[in-house]
């Protein structure tokens, strides 16, 4: 199935926000997928419409690449790639990366890598060289690479330096992720003009992730004193960042053209475009609005994928249990990584078991209600996580199933 996000009809169903109606909304979806076994992925198209253009709303006319870790479904990504606006895909292997590579002619993968039979596929393949851009942070990285394919004997590898974008609070210590070594512009600049030394490289770009900003909600529900906390830590954050990133990239760009720049990502895209060094901004999970995107106060995408498991017994009148449910999002194990029971509502997990690999207990007003045969729905915590756990995620307009879309793991891969 071919999904058209600028379709007049789906963009004035997405307009009529009918998640804003959780009965009917879930009721279409519990419909739509009656016949089909469980789990089941379902995948609404208005929403996924509503966020998609949303998200280009936020952006303000800079270019949104897709995060592909996010989707894990080529056929979104081919859905959300027709819209313009958005250009480009941010991967997260290079194993992926040379594969999108047959179809996508523009991928950056967002880690460094180590799979030396993705370099020597990556090298083999002079269309996949000239689409895809690795991620860089030192020089060892490049020497594996050389180890792998000596530069005379491959085309040009396009690298993007990553330059680290977490905060050094003297009071709080290290905020964000453990990504790049190169924290200052005179790094980012001595890695650059090292690059430009050796024969084989070409610098393509710059990138810059903010995690502490874009992949932390600033209103964490139910923890106002939290948020208040939260909110104050980015304020500072950014501040810091906008003057320490401005001068690294005019530190790069004096010795290179770039021909982007990466920054952001779903949490923190009106911050990220009003820097004017930064080209375009990344973001991916906002399309299928998981949970955790419940925290934020600037923006409030749809809940556009969940999945659906059965009934299968009452082991008491005030509880039901679950085939499956253990999808649990990757980050610090704590109740917020466990997938959010949506629908119907008044329901929890069991304290003593939670989300189980193979059972999920739930209990609550709405449990007691609940026989073999029905279907629960949940959401889960990040976004293109879930699509490891099934083969096809099914598309549903309204109430109607379209025919299921592959995932990556349908397609037979599984990179990370």
């Amino acid at each position: 199935m071919t999904l058209d996000l600028a379709a007049p009809a789906l963009r004035a169903a997405a307009n009529a926000q009918p998640w804003l109606d959780p009965a009917r909304y879930w009721g279409n979806l519990t419909d739509a997928t009656a016949e089909l076994s469980a789990p089941v992925i379902a995948l609404s198209a208005e929403a996924l419409s509503y966020n998609a253009n949303d998200m280009l709303r936020r952006a303000g006319g800079l270019p949104i690449r897709v995060a592909s870790k996010s989707v894990r479904v080529r056929g979104v990504l081919d859905a959300v790639l027709a819209l313009p606006g958005y250009a480009g895909v941010l991967g997260y292997s290079l194993a992926e990366a040379v594969w999108l590579s047959e179809t996508i002619d523009d991928i950056v993968v967002a880690y460094p890598t180590a799979d030396r039979a993705a370099i020597a596929a990556l090298a083999a393949d002079p269309r996949a060289a000239e689409r895809v851009t690795l991620m860089v942070d030192s020089p060892e990285q490049l020497d594996l690479i050389d180890s792998v394919v000596a530069p005379g004997k491959r085309p040009s590898i396009r690298v993007c330096l990553d330059f680290d974008a977490s905060w050094r609070s003297k009071a709080l210590g290290h905020i964000g992720v453990f990504r790049s070594p190169i924290f200052t512009a005179a790094g980012l600049r001595e890695f650059a003009e090292h690059i430009l030394t050796r024969e084989g490289f070409t610098i393509a770009g710059v990138m810059s992730y903010e995690a502490q900003i874009a992949g932390v909600g600033d209103a964490p529900v139910g923890k106002p004193a939290a948020g208040i906390v939260m909110r104050a830590m980015q304020r500072a954050s950014h501040a810091e960042l906008v003057d320490r990133r401005a001068e690294a990239l005019a530190a790069v760009r004096a010795l290179v053209d770039l021909e982007f720049v990466n920054g952001g990502g779903t949490g923190s895209i009106e911050r990220t475009v009003a820097e004017g060094g930064i080209t375009e901004v990344a973001a991916g999970s906002g399309l299928f609005g998981p949970h955790l995107f419940d925290n934020y106060r600037s923006f409030t995408p749809a809940p556009a994928v969940a999945f659906a498991l059965d009934v299968v017994r009452r082991p008491n009148e005030e509880t039901a249990t679950l085939l499956g449910g253990g999808w649990i999002a990757s980050g610090p194990a704590a109740a917020d990584r466990l997938p959010q029971l949506a629908w119907p509502q008044g329901l929890r997990y069991a304290p003593r078991e939670a989300a189980g690999e193979v059972q999920s207990p739930v209990i609550g007003a709405a449990a007691s209600s609940l026989r073999v045969g029905d279907r629960v729905w949940l959401r889960h915590t990040k976004s293109g996580e879930p699509m490891e756990h099934g083969n096809a995620v099914v598309p549903v307009t309204g109430a109607v199933a379209g025919d299921p879309m592959p995932t990556y793991r349908g397609e037979g891969k599984c990179f990370l």
